[in-house]
């Protein structure tokens, strides 16, 4: 085990520590709820910056007052007071919530691309479907198809790009058809003249298939970065889980080898003096090796099992130190059912037993003792030995650091480990984890409690 020169304490707080194996191997959210998150945040963003935009064209349309006529001015208000109303509204009727309506997503689009809409048809019919398709107006159009690839599926995308396009081509067919729009082939000669000519027309409806098209692929292609990154992250956290009970395991295994080299060299000091003593130490082993090889592939156990299992390590003990060694037990019922790391008792009891009792000739005493406060427990292992220089620097041996690797592994900082010499002499050793029980088995100690009194 370990020699005990010097003080140690080691203290973990209950802080959260994203490095722990334990945060490391936390679920991985689905690429579908990192998306929905994301968009949602991004929803809220537009919306700040659509109320942004409104105002600007707000202060535009007042700057125009003057020079525009009142039903060009009627249309302005028109359109601009209700979408900036609906703005507002919005803004205070779901955005102090923890996540946005999903519909929301949709409708936000298209109530732009119906706004933008109105205002060039509003213009159509209150002056000219010239002053109305020439207008800078439809650039909105561009804003509005650039914002998807940040708040929109893949679908939404499409269906807002194809009601654009749409919408501005409903708009064309019907002033072409009405004989509102008066038109010339020629661009220049339409410029001059004041016409419209369907080259520019027809260029601007490419332009607008061309801007969706992009956003699409980009509203796709982040989904598809979303997934994979997801993924990979989901590979990488099942590697490093892997890689902890790896760790765990090998730490755990450290154990046996070590306390079976302690148990030989007991069992060879007694052949030569005891040999009956001998024999009651090899198939106290050989029960010992059995109860350990049982829960071999268990993290945790019981404490009644690590109990069980410790009775068993202290009988050998008892052989070899016979009166000079008297080991108490102070165990709360609540904690008996708790969760423990397997193994965690035995290794702290033979450094007691032998940096603290055996040492020295006059009995000792040991005290392993589980308490239960709330939703943590608390374990200790106290010995009256002959305890700790104060001035030699403590080194960790395979006891200590064992114990210590392993409630890190197991716990990250939700746990407690203190080492130390009490004033009084000897050595202490307290550990304080998560409260946590094993149902099975608190039921089965339910039942044997309630037949032991009826007995």
């Amino acid at each position: 085990m370990t020699a005990r020169p010097g003080h140690y304490i080691a203290r973990m707080t209950a802080a959260t520590d994203a490095s722990s194996p334990r945060a490391l191997t936390a679920p991985v959210d689905s690429a579908r709820v990192v998306l929905d998150r994301q968009r949602d945040r991004a929803e809220r963003m537009l919306n700040r910056a659509r109320l942004i935009v409104l105002v600007l064209l707000g202060v535009a349309a007042l700057v125009y007052a003057p020079s525009l006529t009142r039903e060009l001015n009627r249309v302005n208000v028109a359109v601009l007071v209700p979408i900036l109303a609906w703005t507002l509204f919005q803004g205070q009727l779901f955005y102090r919530g923890t996540r946005l309506p999903a519909w929301l997503g949709v409708v936000n689009p298209v109530t732009d691309i119906a706004a933008v809409t109105a205002i060039i048809g509003g213009y159509a019919f209150a002056q000219s479907a010239t002053l109305a398709l020439k207008t800078p107006m439809f650039l909105m159009y561009f804003v509005i198809l650039a914002a998807l690839p940040i708040a929109a599926s893949t679908r939404k995308a499409a269906a807002v790009a194809s009601m654009t396009l749409g919408s501005y081509g409903a708009l064309l067919a019907y002033l072409y058809g009405t004989g509102r729009l008066q038109t010339v082939l020629n661009p220049v000669v339409a410029s001059e003249a004041a016409r419209v000519s369907p080259l520019d027309e027809g260029a601007k409806l490419l332009l607008l298939a061309m801007a969706g098209a992009v956003a699409i692929y980009a509203t796709n292609w982040l989904e598809r970065l979303a997934t994979s990154f997801s993924r990979a992250t989901e590979e990488r956290e099942q590697l490093e889980a892997r890689l902890a009970r790896a760790q765990l395991q090998s730490l755990r295994l450290q154990l046996h080898p070590h306390f079976l080299f302690n148990t030989l060299n007991t069992i060879n000091a007694l052949i030569g003096t005891d040999r009956r003593a001998a024999e009651r130490v090899i198939s106290g082993l050989s029960e010992l090796l059995r109860m350990s090889l049982t829960s071999a592939s268990e993290q945790e156990v019981t404490l009644a099992r690590e109990l069980e299992l410790l009775a068993h390590y202290i009988e050998i003990q008892h052989i070899r130190f016979q009166d000079r060694l008297k080991v108490r037990f102070q165990i709360d019922p609540d904690a008996r059912f708790a969760l423990v790391p397997n193994l965690v008792l035995q290794p702290l009891v033979e450094n007691a037993i032998r940096h603290g009792i055996a040492p020295r000739a006059a009995p000792g005493h040991v005290t392993v003792s589980a308490r239960r406060h709330g939703a943590r427990l608390e374990l200790g292992v106290v010995d009256d030995g002959v305890g700790e220089s104060a001035n030699t620097e403590h080194r960790d041996g395979v006891g200590l650091g064992n114990t210590r690797a392993r409630l890190l592994s197991l716990y990250g900082s939700d746990h407690r480990f203190e080492a130390s010499s009490p004033p009084g002499g000897g050595f202490a050793v307290a550990i304080e984890i998560p409260y946590r029980t094993d149902i099975v088995a608190k039921e089965l100690g339910r039942r044997e409690t309630e037949r032991e009194a009826l007995v």
